[in-house]
């Protein structure tokens, strides 16, 4: 069943983003169903695919096949307050790898700009970005996953977010009584949340190892612009000792 037919699973705060903004579109042309095509396996003979690949692959159309949906961002430029609207686009690529260690992953289309990334789905349900070299970055242990942080991102997208000039990682370090938001997170992403400050903490998207942590604040009102001030000069107290 297709996730606009049965939000079962997601937080509220997902189901009102794909209930405001979500549209299912359908396919312009047939799609070969994955269990009769051959692809390339780690040694470039052409196999029949996996049945674990099948399974995955089809299971994401079957769910999240032409699943459309808006996020917003917002930020201050000059004191002027801007929003923009990045639409998200569940269709399947034609591409399929054999991970570098175990698993295969397929592409799918991803956040709509006009330099877009390579999105992935690995085999194991993990979500990430990559290439056919045997990259695959982790960013979300999941597509739900990946749909409850584009619901908070949407969220916070009135609030104000911050540019404290210290360390975002180190600033989010500083920051405590916020609720872990587990539905969003996982290895490579945390959200925590309260009534006046947010803070994703995520490894940068980079092939480099270890992949840096780094973290986005935001920040509502005065009372959540006065707890960010306070930690970002504990952070700046820290660095001058």
């Amino acid at each position: 069943m297709h996730i606009l037919d049965d939000l079962t699973g997601l937080s509220s705060r997902a189901r009102s983003l794909l209930e405001r903004t979500g549209r299912r579109d359908d396919p312009q042309e047939p799609r070969l169903s994955t269990e009769f095509l051959r692809i390339r396996d780690c040694f470039g003979r052409s196999i029949p695919a996996p049945m674990m690949l099948v399974v995955r692959r089809e299971g994401f159309e079957r769910k999240y096949g032409g699943l459309r949906y808006q996020v917003r961002r917002g930020s201050t430029v000059e004191g002027e307050r801007r929003e923009v609207l990045r639409e998200w686009r569940y269709d399947l690529g034609r591409s399929m790898w054999p991970g570098a260690a175990d698993g295969w992953y397929f592409d799918w289309f991803g956040e709509r700009v006009s330099s877009p990334v390579r999105y992935l789905v690995h085999t194991d349900g993990r979500v990430g970005v990559g290439d056919a070299g045997g990259t695959f970055l982790e960013i979300a242990p999941s597509i739900p996953a990946l749909i409850e942080s584009h619901a908070l991102t949407d969220t916070v997208s009135t609030w104000d977010r911050t540019a404290a000039g210290v360390d975002g990682f180190a600033l989010a370090e500083q920051l405590d009584g916020l609720t872990d938001i587990p539905e969003a997170s996982g290895a490579t992403v945390r959200w925590r949340l309260s009534g006046n400050v947010a803070v994703e903490e995520f490894r940068n998207w980079s092939s480099g190892a270890p992949r840096r942590w780094r973290a986005f604040i935001w920040s509502r009102g005065e009372s959540g612009r006065r707890r960010v001030e306070e930690a970002a000069g504990r952070v700046a107290a820290t660095q001058q000792t």
